[in-house]
C-alpha cells in the first residue's frame, strides 16, 4: 500500500465536498425530523456522477473501485450528513454488485445504466423477522409458474431500506426448501423484482435514528417476477449475495468513519469556544484527552478501511480485513459521537447542535449490516480457527 497523497482520490474528496457544501446540518436536521428523503441531495450527487462511481463504464458508470466508493460515502458522512446522507446513496453504489457479476447481459443493459444515472432506485430485500442474521432460515418463497415464464413470490422481509421510493428490489428467496439441498444456504435465488405493485405491502418501521431514510417491513403476496429478472442461476443466490458482503462492510465502515469525523469536528470546535471558569473547556485534560483518543481511534480505523478496500480492489482475500474494518470503524465512530455528546454536556442532547443526531446514527453501525458479535464470531472461527459457536 502507498500512503502518499493520490491526486485522483484528492479530487474525489474535493468534488464530493463541493456538492455537500450546499447541504448543511440544518438540511439534514430537517430531513431527519420530518422523516423526509433527501431528494435534493440525491439528485445533486447523481448529477455529479457519484452514484454510479463503482458501476462499470460500459453501463454508464465511473468504473472505479470500492476504494473510490468508500471515499465518496466517507466524505458525505463527514460533511454532517452522517448516515442519512450516506444511506441515501450507498445501496445504488454497491447493491448492484451481484447484477454486475452474475446478471444476464440483457438484465445488465436494462437496469445498470439507469442505476448509474440515479434514475432507477433499487432496494435490498434479504432480512426476515424470523431469520435475522441466520440467512439460511429465510422462508420467502418463489414458485416457478407452470409455463416457466415467471415466479410467484410470497413472504415477508424487514429492514428494507428506501422501499417506498424504489422501483425495484434485489430479493433473496427460496426456490428449494431448506434441507432439500446439501447445505442450508443452497436453494436460494436472487430476483430483481418490481416493488411498487399491488401484490406488495410496504410498512415503515419507527426507529431511533437515520429517519430521513426509511426502513420498512415488506410483505409479498404472490408477486410475479419474470424469469428474465432472475440474477444468474436458480439456487445460487446466496453465493451471489456473498460477492456483495465484503464491499458492503467496507462502505459501512467508511460511513461510520465519516460520521465519527463529523462528531469530533463539532466537539473540538465547541471545546475551543466554550468558556467555563474563565478558560476554554478544551484546556482541561478531562475534555481534551478523550477527544484526542477519539481522533486516534478514528485514524486507526481509517487504516483498516483503506487496507480492506485496497485488498478488495486487487482481487485479494479480504474477508478478515473487511470485517475488521467494519468492527473498528463502528466502534470508533460511535465512541467519537458519544464523546461529542459528553463534551457538549446538556447541549449535546439538544437537536440544534446535531451531535445527538450523529450519536443516534453512529449507534446503528454497531448493529448493521452485521452485528459486532457476529464479526467477532467470524474472526474467531475463520481466522483463529476456534470451534464454531452457532
Amino acid at each position: 500500500m502507498d500512503f502518499s497523497s493520490d491526486p485522483d482520490h484528492d479530487a474525489i474528496r474535493d468534488g464530493v465536498r463541493r456538492v455537500c457544501a450546499d447541504f448543511p446540518d440544518e438540511y439534514w436536521r430537517r430531513c431527519d425530523a420530518e422523516h423526509e428523503f433527501p431528494w435534493d441531495f440525491y439528485r445533486a450527487m447523481a448529477a455529479g456522477g457519484w452514484i454510479g462511481i463503482a458501476i462499470p463504464e460500459a453501463f454508464g458508470g465511473g468504473g472505479r473501485g470500492i476504494t473510490e466508493a468508500s471515499i465518496v460515502v466517507e466524505e458525505v458522512a463527514a460533511s454532517g450528513a452522517a448516515m442519512n446522507g450516506a444511506s441515501a446513496i450507498h445501496l445504488s453504489i454497491f447493491g448492484m454488485g451481484p447484477v454486475v457479476k452474475h446478471g444476464s447481459p440483457e438484465l445488465q443493459q436494462r437496469v445498470l445504466p439507469q442505476v448509474a444515472s440515479g434514475e432507477l432506485h433499487v432496494a435490498f430485500g434479504v432480512t426476515e423477522p424470523d431469520a435475522g442474521t441466520d440467512t439460511s432460515r429465510i422462508t420467502t418463497r418463489a414458485t416457478l409458474a407452470a409455463d416457466g415464464s415467471h415466479y410467484l413470490v410470497r413472504g415477508r422481509k424487514v429492514w428494507t431500506t428506501k422501499a417506498p421510493y424504489c422501483e425495484k428490489v434485489l430479493l433473496l428467496v427460496r426456490t428449494s426448501p431448506r434441507g432439500d439441498a446439501g447445505r442450508p444456504t443452497d436453494g436460494m435465488t436472487l430476483l430483481l423484482a418490481d416493488l411498487q405493485r399491488p401484490e406488495v405491502e410496504i410498512t415503515p418501521i419507527a426507529k431511533a435514528g437515520r429517519n430521513a431514510v426509511v426502513s420498512c417491513e415488506v410483505v409479498y403476496d404472490d408477486l410475479p417476477v419474470a424469469v428474465a429478472d432472475r440474477v444468474g442461476e436458480e439456487g445460487e443466490g446466496f453465493r451471489y449475495l456473498l460477492d456483495g458482503l465484503n464491499p458492503e462492510r467496507i462502505l459501512i465502515a467508511a460511513e461510520a468513519l465519516g460520521t465519527g469525523r463529523a462528531a469530533l469536528r463539532r466537539a473540538v470546535a465547541y471545546a475551543g469556544e466554550r468558556v467555563v471558569f474563565d478558560r476554554p473547556i478544551g484546556q482541561n485534560q478531562g475534555i481534551a484527552f478523550p477527544l484526542a483518543r477519539a481522533h486516534m481511534e478514528l485514524r486507526a480505523a481509517e487504516l483498516a478501511v483503506r487496507e480492506a478496500a485496497w485488498r478488495y480492489d486487487r482481487g485479494l482475500p479480504c474477508g478478515e480485513a473487511a470485517n475488521t474494518a467494519k468492527f473498528l470503524a463502528a466502534e470508533a465512530g460511535y465512541a467519537a459521537a458519544d464523546q461529542a455528546v459528553q463534551t457538549l454536556g446538556g447541549m449535546g442532547y439538544a437537536a440544534e447542535y446535531d451531535v445527538e443526531r450523529y450519536w443516534r446514527e453512529a449507534r446503528l453501525m454497531r448493529l448493521a449490516p452485521v452485528s459486532q458479535e457476529l464479526v467477532q464470531a467470524y474472526v474467531a472461527t475463520q481466522v483463529l480457527g476456534l470451534p464454531k459457536s452457532y
